[in-house]
């Protein structure tokens, strides 16, 4: 099959830095375009890939020449582009979070169920196989009876004028760090996870949360600890602790291509590493959405499941913030 002509929306660090050069590598992508609202730095950036530069978001909806695009601005702006896109014709890839409210997240998944086109958050870690080698490995009893899962995924802090500081750009720790805690709890324990507790941090100054703690649990008990941050050493793990033992990620969501994996498992005292072997997780990724274009897979549920938790997160440590 000819390959997907795909239009990038925005010059984002992220995009630039991890994404172009995985559609490049990738057989089944053309990059066809790069679209900004400053026309000089979509040229440079254009010109680097071999492919066309154009002026403002529209022009690439309205490129026949465009099959899909992907969407890496802030956050506050993904779910007007993503719904754009869609209206247009467009499959899409998206940035996380796709939205940042779980009514939106709906609608945008709706809507594209309804037209036939793919929609993809990017959430890359999912697509490393170590996640589901230590799920297998903790369905087999290896650490015994599942008793709880941790999880922490922090950063350090980025210069002022990062967008994530932007209240109206959708920033904040929570949709932005806090996806990733979000997600691995509902691909170790399922996806009937419940809130029982939640905290945000705020700095002074700032218009958004910076940090924050939550506490689910499944209906049989078992519970999901998370910490996310963005003003904090980096911390990217997390940890299945049953009856007899614990199994550990580290790092769990950012390796990079080059990096072996390593489980470590701890029982009875005993420490056992199960390497496995080295995975470009952004490729896999990229890879995924040509196959979801390809072969007209919905929408992942997974992604409204998330954002109803990072909405439900949000709500209870606003309550507990109240005096």
């Amino acid at each position: 099959m000819p390959p997907l002509r795909l239009a990038v929306l925005g010059c984002a660090e992220f995009a630039r830095r991890r994404m172009l050069p995985a559609f490049a590598a990738c057989d089944g992508i053309a990059l066809s375009a790069v679209a900004s609202r400053d026309h000089a730095r979509a040229r440079s950036l254009a010109d680097a890939y071999g492919c066309r530069a154009l002026h403002g978001y529209t022009a690439a909806l309205e490129d026949d020449d465009v099959d899909a695009v992907y969407i890496p601005l802030p956050a506050g702006l993904h779910a007007h582009w993503v719904r754009e896109a869609l209206l247009a014709g467009k499959h899409v890839l998206a940035e996380k979070p796709l939205a940042t409210t779980c009514a939106e997240t709906a609608e945008l998944l709706d809507l594209a169920r309804r037209r036939g086109l793919a929609l993809v958050e990017n959430v890359l870690f999912p697509h490393h196989s170590q996640h589901a080698r230590a799920r297998e490995l903790v369905e087999a009893g290896t650490i015994g009876e599942l008793r709880f899962f941790q999880v922490a995924f922090t950063v350090p802090r980025r210069p002022d004028t990062d967008i994530r500081y932007r209240a109206d750009l959708g920033g904040g720790a929570l949709w932005d760090v806090g996806v990733y805690p979000v997600r691995a709890a509902l691909f170790a324990l399922g996806d009937d996870l419940r809130v029982a507790g939640a905290v945000a941090v705020r700095d002074k100054g700032r218009d958004v949360d910076t940090g924050g703690a939550a506490l689910l649990h499944t209906p049989s008990g078992v519970s999901a600890q998370l910490a996310f941050g963005l003003d904090d050493t980096y911390r990217s793990v997390y940890t299945y602790a049953g009856s007899r033992g614990r199994l550990t990620i580290e790092p769990a969501f950012t390796p990079p291509a080059d990096h072996v994996p390593s489980l470590r498992l701890e029982r009875g005292g005993d420490i056992t590493e199960v390497r496995l072997a080295a995975e470009d997780q952004v490729a896999q990724a990229v890879a995924a959405f040509v196959a979801a274009v390809r072969g007209g897979v919905a929408p992942d549920v997974a992604v409204l499941r998330q954002a109803a938790l990072l909405e439900a997160i949000g709500t209870r440590a606003a309550a507990e913030a109240r005096p």
